[in-house]
């Protein structure tokens, strides 16, 4: 049994309760976890915002950092006492082509997610959650978690582990998308715009700066004029219309990273002809752009596969993992406030993956 943190509703409140991992099997990384990044797409899940599923009792987080220890005789990357890193995904098929080109994200047998994810599929045997006829995953909002190695990634000694955990999911949906649509190999031939300024528009940043583009941020809100600038890149303000008038037709790629809802048609003139608009930020309802406005979109989810390793060592290069945490404080202080796992006396175990 280990401890964990969970919501029972959707009310937001967290408390402490007691969990069933289940036990490793011959290719299983066993891991203790250190650090859990705050995803903001926990924050839709708890709250039931997104138009999925929920499972309740639910143990968030999938920004783990934590030390293996224990391995399965099969396992051959990792060995007891190793630094490792689990992100959004903790199975797929393995056989589908998504699949065998890196991307399990995109598995067409269903990729088996780190939290509130059925583990009916893919071998993956837990015990049924008490009160509940289904089984499905648990978080990183824990002690400990049992992952098959292929989801299991390696992080560097040159990196704090605890800054590390948020670029398990921030760190890898932002640096995707920059690698795959040119941002990276176009270096300052690329102009990119980024759309927010918080946890995920924050890795963007850093990220399009050091592979050496031009970077406009655009945000609504002012007082982070100073941090955008701060950090090299040129701040626009979304609702002053002269100032995004200013920057009409400059963008290459423009990356939206805001989980809120919005309308992406304001930005859409920043575009350049040909360049490209890819969203990541997945706020609650669904986007209305306007045909006229359309000079090139695409979509984007989490990544993973063998852009972790490139990230990582992007990531190690540049430092950007140790002020990426500040980021996150108001996240974290949304939790705590709301939670009384702190207080919460010692309580009835429920039992899950």
């Amino acid at each position: 049994m280990v401890l964990a943190v969970v919501a029972k509703d959707t009310s937001g409140v967290l408390e402490r309760v007691e969990i069933e991992r289940r036990a490793p099997g011959e290719q299983d990384v066993d891991i203790e976890i250190k650090y859990c990044g705050i995803c903001h797409s926990d924050l839709h899940q708890i709250r039931g915002e997104w138009a999925m599923p929920l499972l309740y009792p639910m143990v968030p987080g999938h920004e783990i950092a934590g030390i293996v220890r224990s391995v399965g005789p099969k396992v051959t990357k990792f060995k007891v006492g190793d630094r490792v890193g689990v992100g959004c995904i903790v199975d797929s098929c393995r056989s589908c082509d998504s699949c065998a080109k890196g991307l399990e994200q995109f598995c067409a047998n269903g990729m088996l997610g780190t939290y509130n994810s059925k583990t009916t599929k893919y071998g993956q045997k837990t015990k049924v959650l008490e009160g509940h006829d289904s089984e499905y995953t648990f978080g990183g909002y824990s002690q400990s978690v049992v992952v098959t190695e292929e989801c299991v990634v390696r992080i560097p000694d040159s990196i704090d582990l605890a800054a590390s955990a948020p670029l398990l999911c921030a760190g890898i949906t932002t640096y995707s998308p920059l690698a795959h649509f040119g941002a990276k190999a176009k270096g300052s031939a690329c102009t990119t715009g980024v759309i927010g300024f918080g946890g995920l528009g924050h890795m963007a940043v850093k990220l399009a700066l050091a592979m050496g583009n031009t970077v406009y941020v655009f945000s609504t809100s002012v007082g982070k004029k100073a941090a955008v600038e701060e950090l090299g890149a040129k701040f626009v303000c979304s609702a002053d219309k002269d100032q995004m008038a200013a920057v009409t037709g400059k963008c290459n790629f423009i990356l939206d990273t805001v989980s809120g809802n919005h309308d992406a048609n304001l930005y859409l003139s920043a575009l350049a002809v040909d360049g490209t608009f890819c969203v990541v930020g997945a706020p609650q309802a669904p986007f209305s752009i306007h045909a006229f406005s359309v000079r090139g979109v695409g979509g984007g989810v989490f990544g993973l596969g063998r852009r972790r390793p490139q990230m990582l060592s992007r990531c190690f290069l540049m430092m950007c993992a140790c002020l990426f945490v500040a980021v996150l404080v108001y996240l974290a202080e949304y939790l705590v406030s709301t939670s009384n796992c702190l207080t919460a006396s010692r309580p009835a175990a429920h039992h899950g993956a």
